[in-house]
């Protein structure tokens, strides 16, 4: 088992498997009267969170109290950050003080990098700028493996703000190397340069890509098992993306005359939070084919079983 969860890439098939058959695992404790295993008790695990967040960071510590381990939860707010402390300064602070694993979300990308060089302990990365979030798509993976059955050949549709999208990298790389073909969806601003590239580049040689990059939604609802639709993350934008909101939504929104276009079994995915009325209606998030708060629930339990596999399982 690898030593930290910094990227999508970190992950192997085999590795990525043994982390959704140990979430599956760890699902069952969540019906029982008492959520509580005793797998990492006397472990510290702290919460390092530089930008806002409910459900990563709620997740996380339900994830490690359920493993009786001590959870310490940071907020750069009303810290010593918020008095210029640096990252670094703040990781030899959590050395010193023992921690076996760091939850870390930063607006820098690559902060979970460098935090992995400066502390003993195991660093798992909850989302740095707009690089990744791998246990996000470790999650969206296990809720397609538990709603489809399979991931190996799932046609997956990742539309909208993909280039500012942490969650659209890691799934990207996760979902390739479990064997699913992954489309990026949405305006060509929208779309990082060095992917669309990338797509060209296998199509122009007669190669097989490994990712796929469309710019017309409605031609890829119906061949598409899964579609994820991603927020459009506006305060990272300086720049005007896209004309307007209501033309963002008339081209890239799933309402539900276009979810009635997918086929039967086809389930949506949003990884939250949700700008309702612009990627996706409320007609579209409350249906039968939403997947949102399932997600959420499935995001306890397969960090349950990173947390478990990081600082107990090698020993299992």
């Amino acid at each position: 088992m690898i030593r930290h969860l910094l990227s999508g890439a970190d992950l192997d098939a085999a590795t990525a498997t043994r982390i959704l058959d140990t979430a599956a695992e760890m699902a069952t404790v969540a019906g029982r009267e008492v959520k509580k295993l005793p797998a990492l008790r006397g472990r510290t695990v702290v919460n390092l969170f530089y930008e806002d967040s409910t459900r990563t960071r709620i997740s996380f510590e339900a994830a490690a109290k359920r493993l009786s381990a001590d959870v310490i939860n940071f907020s750069a707010k009303g810290s010593s950050v918020a008095k210029g402390e640096s990252l670094k300064d703040t990781a030899l602070t959590l050395q010193a003080m023992g921690a076996d694993a760091v939850v870390v979300r930063h607006p820098a990308s690559g902060a979970a990098n460098r935090l992995a060089e400066w502390v003993d302990g195991s660093v798992v990365n909850a989302g740095d700028g707009t690089h990744e979030h791998p246990t996000q798509a470790l999650l969206d993976a296990y809720t397609m493996r538990s709603r489809l059955g399979r991931l190996a050949g799932l046609s997956v549709a990742v539309v909208g703000d993909v280039l500012h999208s942490r969650v659209a990298r890691s799934n990207v790389l996760l979902l390739s190397t479990l064997g699913a073909k992954v489309t990026l969806v949405g305006p060509p601003t929208l779309i990082p340069v060095d992917w669309a590239t990338r797509a060209a580049t296998a199509n122009t040689a007669g190669q097989a890509p490994d990712i796929s990059v469309c710019y017309d939604l409605d031609a890829v609802l119906p061949t598409s098992d899964v579609v994820m639709m991603l927020r459009v993350q506006r305060e990272r934008m300086s720049d005007s993306y896209f004309p307007s909101a209501r033309e963002y939504a008339r081209r890239y929104g799933l309402d539900g005359q276009r979810m009635r276009r997918l086929p039967e079994h086809a389930i949506v995915m949003h990884p939250g939070p949700m700008n309702r009325g612009m990627e996706i209606t409320p007609e579209v998030a409350d249906s039968a084919r939403s997947t949102i708060v399932e997600q959420v629930t499935n995001g306890v339990s397969v960090r349950m079983a990173v947390l478990y596999l990081l600082l107990g399982g090698n020993n299992a």
